[in-house]
């Protein structure tokens, strides 16, 4: 969740490792007294996302800086657009520039990129869900961002959920442990909250993990053929996820064979940053 406290966090962090010991361009060159209004220009076609974190760089570094949004977080723009305006002192301006249009040209490409994926499946029950695969430090930023483009969240931290994978499916075949009596323990351990999603990759795992109780399937690397028999296996007993091999080109073809959930770890490691700028206006 992109909370106040995250907000100051990871953009306070960024513009300490910015400018570690001031703007020592702005603060040697620029008069203290000089203003000037920046617009935040659109350079190609996209969806918006970041605009809180935007708004904090430049809060962050001069509280006198204003602000206004004139898009929300998962507005479409097109190349020309001005999608913000910051106005004020130009040292301030200008010391918060980079970090604020980082975070945005991020953002605002892990949200486009997220829209795209969402398009391709419109018209089945199939939900795109992001994955953990995250930059360090910045995935309530990201995760959000897929939010801006339309998708899903997948559980936030190892600690939201139980979901075994194949290497914790390994671990307990090796100790010589049924996986439906594993899950069926585990189940009476846990909360009556908690989730518990179980990765295959053979259809023949299925029924261990049905009859253990688990309350999503993700089928791994599954081909078309073996995802439909998959759903008509599992039918109502769980919720379908699938996962592995997803990309543009296959995401509505997997989405037709009638899953649920598609997770896709390229919406947060494989976006491009979109192309933003700053363009400042001297008063």
């Amino acid at each position: 969740m992109l909370t106040r406290s995250t907000l100051t966090r990871v953009v306070g962090a960024a513009l300490e490792e910015d400018a570690p010991w001031g703007d020592l361009t702005s603060t040697t060159l620029l008069p203290v007294e000089a203003t000037a209004t920046a617009d935040l220009v659109a350079r190609e076609a996209g969806v918006f996302s970041g605009g809180e974190v935007f708004t904090a760089a430049f809060a962050l570094t001069d509280p006198t800086l204003v602000v206004d949004l004139h898009v929300g977080d998962g507005d479409d723009f097109i190349a020309g657009d001005v999608l913000a305006s910051v106005s004020g002192s130009a040292r301030g301006i200008l010391t918060a520039e980079r970090v604020a249009l980082n975070f945005t040209q991020r953002m605002s490409g892990i949200a486009t990129l997220t829209a795209s994926y969402v398009a391709a499946v419109d018209g089945t029950r199939a939900r795109i869900a992001d994955t953990r695969k995250t930059t360090p430090g910045l995935r309530a930023f990201e995760r959000h961002a897929v939010e801006s483009g339309g998708g899903r969240n997948h559980r936030y931290s190892l600690s939201d959920a139980v979901m075994a994978k194949d290497n914790h499916l390994a671990v307990l075949t090796r100790s010589g442990l049924d996986l439906a009596s594993a899950l069926r323990d585990a189940l009476s351990r846990l909360p009556h909250t908690t989730h518990v999603v179980v990765e295959v990759d053979r259809l023949d795992q299925i029924p261990a993990v049905l009859d253990g109780g688990a309350h999503t399937v993700l089928l791994d690397n599954f081909s078309l053929d073996d995802l439909r028999e998959g759903v008509a296996l599992i039918g109502d007993r769980a919720t379908v996820e699938a996962s592995g091999g997803v990309n543009l080109d296959t995401v509505g073809d997997i989405a037709r064979t009638g899953v649920d959930v598609i997770s896709v770890g390229a919406l947060t490691h494989s976006a491009r940053a979109l192309d933003l700028g700053l363009d400042l206006r001297i008063d």
